[in-house]
């Protein structure tokens, strides 16, 4: 299943810790943030910011890349630079 920021929980690394991630929109999604939060130290500022802007999935967010993907957590600089790119964003 893919999390907010669009890949796969078995990319994350995570899913051992967290069980896995949702969309922004699953009902379930804040509690699960709370989840990942109890389990890491950490909140997810990727599945957070989705749940606030009340989007599925990061890759369909109008400003995605944001400076949220720019944590280079789970992407890359340069991934986000290109898919910016190809989007016509400066």
């Amino acid at each position: 299943m893919p999390g907010a920021c669009g890949l796969a929980c078995e990319v994350c690394g995570n899913l051992q810790i967290c069980g896995g991630c949702m969309s922004g929109i699953d009902p379930r999604a804040p509690g699960k943030l709370e989840q990942v939060k109890k389990a890491t130290g950490y909140s997810c500022p990727m599945l957070a910011c989705a749940i606030q802007k009340k989007e599925d999935y990061c890759l369909g967010c109008t400003s995605f890349p944001c400076d949220t993907a720019y944590m280079e957590v789970p992407y890359s600089k340069k991934t986000l630079d290109m898919i910016k790119g190809m989007k016509g964003m400066k």
